[in-house]
């Protein structure tokens, strides 16, 4: 078989990492096999695993099957168990003609499709007849999520929220565009370009600092090479001519016919502009160390992780090439405990609340209203902030408006990790005794818990915890409540909330994201 020559390309995020949540919850699946010889039968199995938990969903399914899984195509986990019955039919009704190199037709190859873009990051390790192989930091995103079963229901918590910034971090840190795993002659790693090039343009006092414009994030995607000199003089050259406002055409042809030579033909002016640099933001937001400003116009370093960022440059600045897959995994694979040790600028209660205050006179109630609406939906954002958020961040990070928003006198001191620009980078995480948004009106605390999980999930995996963080929070203030919001509210979670008020005079008031929402316009005091 004849092998593709290498090409430059543009960087397409779209058609590699897609969706984050689903590689956790598909490493997370992986990992009870760590260690495991790689045969035919092991990864048909893997792969019967992967389609009994919904995260790999054939097109010939039964009707039975349909209703299990919503006939959703989100890729992730579904709410619901296929049986065994279930997952056989699906393998035998869904033959899979797909091949991949050094595997055996079939499922096999099906499998390493799946897992490859994991490979690629040194995540986890596999090669037909050898052990699959985690990596430290693999594991660490494998178990950023908590997966349990009850019955045939599926539960799912991000217990570890951090651990998914720490995997991507790395991961970012290091990948190179021209490893032996792809057939790409682009030789960067994005992450460091980026960084270099927002460095420079901030240091040229000729120019605004607010680091490089969405406009101008095709240049870094399009970019042949290392050289963030040229490409920061490339970007200060544009700017002379067009200011911050090139159009479309102009930056376009800059990158088919300036950066590439007319040899990139394929692509329509909306991916180029729109779609690609929304994935390339969505996927270096991953690491905390961009910022968004002038209303997402710009992307900026996190200056919160600013002393992260100087020991990326100036460890993987210079990187060393490999020849082999297996040399470039090791690379990729080795944790780099600073990264790990590494803590996040603290956020002060007066800055928390000066960052608050000052996202409330950019979103009117209404627009919170409204936006909160959309997510109870599970709808996606065109805001051009809030769009580059997952669900269960931008649900924290509106409530926590929401309440700025209608009570200025109430303190909000949300738990999220967020950067200079006070917008959250992960949900609040990594501390078991800690809620995710503590509110004090004069002596009375109110906790606010929130949850875009539904059904049995949110009983068995949200309320207990609530109940934890309560009784913890209660040592805080004379009076204590909580809010528990969620887009609706499973009948089994009030009547456990009723139990824990009843055996622990413990005060849950469970709220969906509407009528949460209504509540607060209806009422004159938070705490009630």
């Amino acid at each position: 078989m004849k092998v593709r020559a290498s090409e430059y390309k543009p960087l397409l995020f779209t058609t590699t990492v897609r969706n984050p949540k689903r590689m956790k919850g598909l490493l997370n699946i992986l990992s009870s096999f760590d260690g495991k010889t790689l045969t035919d039968q092991l990864a048909e199995k893997i792969m019967g695993e992967l389609i009994r938990y919904g995260l790999y969903r054939p097109m010939k399914k039964t009707n039975a099957v349909k209703n299990k899984w919503n006939d959703t195509k989100t890729g992730e986990f579904s709410n619901i168990l296929l049986s065994d019955s279930e997952v056989k039919n699906m393998l035998d009704n869904n033959p899979q003609e797909h091949k991949e190199a050094g595997f055996d037709k079939g499922w096999p190859s099906r499998f390493a499709t799946v897992f490859d873009f994991a490979k690629e990051l040194g995540f986890v390790y596999f090669w037909q007849n050898e052990k699959i192989e985690f990596s430290e930091i693999g594991l660490k995103l494998a178990n950023s999520i908590e997966v349990k079963t009850d019955e045939n229901y599926i539960l799912i918590s991000d217990s570890h929220p951090e651990f998914e910034q720490q995997a991507f971090l790395h991961a970012l840190a290091k990948s190179q565009r021209n490893n032996p795993f792809v057939r790409v002659l682009n030789e960067n790693v994005p992450l460091i370009l980026l960084l270099q090039v927002i460095q420079q343009l901030n240091a040229d006092k000729e120019l605004n600092g607010a680091g490089i414009s969405k406009l101008e994030l095709p240049l870094v995607i399009f970019w042949k090479d290392n050289n963030a000199n040229e490409l920061y003089k490339l970007i200060k050259n544009i700017r002379k001519k067009y200011k911050y406002n090139p159009s479309w055409e102009i930056i376009i042809d800059i990158c088919v016919n300036q950066i590439m030579g007319g040899e990139f033909k394929k692509f329509k002016p909306k991916s180029v502009m729109n779609e690609y640099p929304d994935e390339f933001i969505r996927k270096m937001r991953l690491t905390g160390l961009i910022s968004l400003r002038g209303g997402g116009r710009f992307i900026d370093i996190n200056t919160n992780e600013q002393e992260k960022v100087d020991y990326i440059l100036k460890t993987y600045s210079k990187y060393p090439k490999f020849k082999t897959e297996r040399e470039y995994f090791n690379y990729m694979a080795q944790t780099d405990e600073n990264l790990i040790l590494f803590v996040s600028k603290a956020i002060g209660v007066e800055e928390n609340n000066k960052y608050l205050e000052k996202w409330t006179s950019v979103y009117s109630f209404e627009k919170i209203k409204q936006e909160l609406s959309i997510l109870s939906q599970k709808g996606l954002s065109n805001d051009d902030i809030l769009k580059y958020l997952s669900n269960p961040i931008r649900l924290e990070f509106l409530t926590s408006l929401a309440v700025k928003s209608r009570f200025s006198n109430v303190k909000v001191i949300p738990n999220y990790p967020c950067d200079d620009e006070g917008v959250p980078t992960s949900t609040a995480g990594g501390n078991g005794d800690q809620g995710d948004i503590e509110c004090f009106e004069n002596t009375d605390g109110i906790l606010i818990e929130v949850t875009m999980a539904e059904g049995r999930t949110q009983t068995m995996m949200e309320v207990w915890p609530i109940s934890r963080h309560l009784e913890k929070f209660s040592q805080k203030s004379e009076r204590s409540m909580c809010y528990f919001v969620a887009p609706s509210i499973f009948i089994d979670s009030e009547r456990q909330i009723k139990f824990v008020k009843t055996e622990y005079n413990l005060r849950i008031e469970p709220y969906t994201i509407n009528s949460f929402v209504e509540h607060l316009e209806s009422t004159n005091k938070l705490f009630f």
